[in-house]
């Protein structure tokens, strides 16, 4: 029986080579799918969890892009709005404001504020414009603005603590310990504060608290402190006594403590002594007032005093010239007429 031959058909060596590719591509496939699966294994997630996890982000990448395409089109402010005018409808609005931690601020400077935002919708409150409208107050050293709904707002105001008084040209202000400008005050407010002079002396407040902490006793005594030539001070007491300080920090401190040691051992405070200056290191001038008039009064009085003297000599002299012999006795003349 004859075989009929086919020619060109696939050799056998092709066929080797098709199955040896083949062989590659499943090894190849298994150690991948290992790894993976290893890899998989390796994480705290479950195949399902990380299937929900690829879902969300792809979900939140299509919002993403969805919100973005909205943007430019103008719809999130459009949906803000109805947002805000159903949520007026439903109540939510400003209707009352709640005021926390006033003490000297003016509450009609807050209020001035805030009641801008009254039947306002709750969603379109800028707390952020409003706190940095509030922030601008004088007396506020930080503020808080808060929405407590369905209807107020909550204002928490932290406020600057007055430190002492400052003195210009045409009036007095009250300050912080920084330096800050609260508010002009009266001279009867004004009293019994620490008041500060002199140009500049506004910007050395923290300066010269620090100086005040070198001598804690003399501090609560210091009535007035005076920036002389933006460069030194001169203290004021409450006795009316002045004490001249030398420039520079430590200058100074050093001796403001030597005058406490001095005052603490000979009381200068509340003496004769007018002004202190201890400007020249390791010295200090005394200044007495009328201290040539004093001298002149004492050298009149002891001349006077020494005239007094010669004056009772002299008229007790004067009276023993005068004095007359003793009168003779009766005998005695008898016997000169005998």
């Amino acid at each position: 029986m004859s075989r009929k031959l086919k020619r060109g058909g696939t050799s056998v060596r092709k066929v080797a080579a098709q199955q040896g590719t083949a062989r590659k591509v499943r090894t190849a496939k298994a150690k991948t799918g290992s790894l993976l699966d290893r890899i998989v294994s390796s994480l705290p997630f479950s195949e399902a969890q990380l299937h929900r996890v690829f879902l969300a982000a792809i979900l939140g990448g299509a919002v993403v892009l969805a919100w973005v395409v909205a943007s430019f089109a103008g719809v999130p402010a459009m949906a803000q709005e109805q947002v805000a005018s159903l949520a007026a409808d439903a109540g939510f609005k400003v209707r009352r404001v709640e005021l926390r931690g006033v003490n000297h601020l003016n509450q009609l400077k807050v209020y001035e504020r805030v009641l801008s935002e009254r039947d306002r919708a709750m969603p379109l409150v800028d707390i952020g414009r409003l706190r940095d409208e509030l922030l601008e107050l004088s007396w506020v050293d930080d503020a808080r603005v808060s929405r407590q709904l369905p209807d107020t707002l909550v204002i928490d105001i932290v406020e600057r603590v007055p430190h002492a008084v400052l003195r210009k040209a045409d009036r007095l202000v009250l300050i912080d310990a920084e330096g800050h400008e609260l508010e002009p005050i009266s001279p009867e407010r004004a009293r019994g504060k620490l008041v500060l002079a002199g140009p500049g002396a506004g910007q050395q407040v923290t300066a010269l608290s620090a100086l005040l902490d070198a001598a804690p006793a003399l501090g609560p005594q210091v009535h007035q402190a005076e920036w002389v030539g933006n460069r030194r001070w001169n203290l004021t007491f409450q006795t009316g006594q002045i004490l001249a300080l030398p420039e520079g920090e430590k200058p100074a401190a050093n001796a403001l403590v030597s005058f406490a040691r001095l005052d603490g051992t000979n009381r200068l405070l509340g003496g004769r002594v007018v002004a202190f200056d201890m400007r020249a290191p390791d010295r200090i001038y005394l200044r007495v007032p009328n201290r040539a008039a004093d001298a002149a009064a004492a050298a009149q009085a002891s001349a006077a005093a020494l005239a007094r003297a010669k004056a009772a000599a002299a008229g007790t002299a004067r009276h023993e010239l005068a004095v007359p012999h003793p009168t003779k006795s009766p005998s005695a003349s008898q016997k000169e007429a005998q």
